[in-house]
């Protein structure tokens, strides 16, 4: 099989193109934007076509979507505090761009195309967990922008047919994330002896799911799921913040003393939670319990400090 992996340098895409380049014939094509990292790649070197290029590009994408039996949309600017700071980028790339991307699927008679998005559309939810039938409800500029582009792949699966799928996943973790989000940050923070900061009063839940979890159940998607459906990717943990770093500090050795209270995020939803029965239903089910992902994602990074070392300025 064909595929294009678009944002295959990032920390989710880049993890399903070493778990498949190889067994299918993968092309990538990534901005290399701040958090597109080659060094993501390297596992696989050898084993992929890169394209260096803007999913927003449409001459790019003319020349490069056609021939591709599966497209998998991982390209988007994914930071909630830097959408807050300066959304632009955000609606270029989680609007504009799926627009561009599914126009030329569209010209392109592309078969199959899986677009990946986040739990962060609805909102927050105070009880229960949301189906894939809740409305959309985003407060950051972040979560705007992908509902957006959301609706954007759906308006071309209505319209003209387009066959895209739409996957919403939880809060991701694993290997080669970049160190602005809390695992990570708070992982090469306390390797480093050094403070780390907890929004508010640290009861924001989360639904906590490994990388590789999320990347078999896109792959799924992609063989078996229905166009213009979409698909929750449910975590193995909800957890407060307060708890994440608690066991953060547990599997580092580290006091609370190391933790420094800062003031929350604007508009910090509270809780978010989803259902998965439809994805169950075409035959996945989670590998990774999230004890075992966390004790291997910080080995990871205890292990690869040359990696992460080079990335770490201006993140906190």
């Amino acid at each position: 099989m064909k595929i294009l992996v678009t944002g295959g340098a990032g920390f989710i895409g880049s993890h399903f193109v070493r778990s498949y380049a190889g067994a299918d014939e993968v092309t990538v094509l990534d901005k290399l934007t701040y958090a597109g990292n080659p060094a993501n790649l390297a596992p696989a070197e050898g084993r992929f076509t890169f394209v260096h290029g803007d999913i927003c590009d449409a001459e790019l994408l003319r020349k490069v979507v056609p021939g591709h039996d599966v497209v998998v949309n991982f390209a988007a600017e994914t930071h909630v505090d830097r959408s807050i700071a300066g959304a632009g980028d955000f609606v270029h790339s989680n609007v504009l761009g799926v627009q561009c991307l599914m126009e030329a699927c569209l010209d392109a008679g592309t078969p199959r195309v899986v677009h990946i998005s986040t739990d962060e559309v609805y909102g927050s939810i105070e009880t229960g967990s949301w189906d894939e039938s809740a409305p959309l409800n985003p407060n950051s500029p972040y979560a705007a922008a992908k509902a957006g582009g959301d609706l954007i792949a759906l308006a071309y699966a209505r319209t003209h047919g387009l066959p895209v799928s739409i996957t919403r996943c939880g809060n991701n973790y694993g290997p080669y994330q970049y160190p602005e989000k809390v695992i990570p940050l708070f992982t090469t923070r306390l390797l480093d002896g050094l403070k780390v900061p907890l929004y508010g009063d640290g009861r924001n839940v989360r639904d906590w799911i490994h990388v590789d979890d999320h990347c078999r159940a896109v792959r799924l998607v992609a063989e078996r799921g229905e166009a213009g459906e979409v698909y929750h990717v449910a975590g193995t943990a909800e957890l407060t913040n307060r708890e994440l770093t608690a066991r953060l500090l547990e599997a580092l050795g580290a006091p609370w003393r190391c933790v420094e209270h800062v003031p929350d995020r604007k508009g910090h939803d509270r809780r978010y939670s989803l259902t998965d029965d439809k994805l169950r239903a075409l035959g996945h089910t989670p590998r990774i319990t999230f004890e075992r992902g966390l004790a291997e994602t910080v080995a990871w990074y205890a292990a690869n400090r040359r990696w992460w070392q080079p990335l770490m300025q201006g993140t906190g």
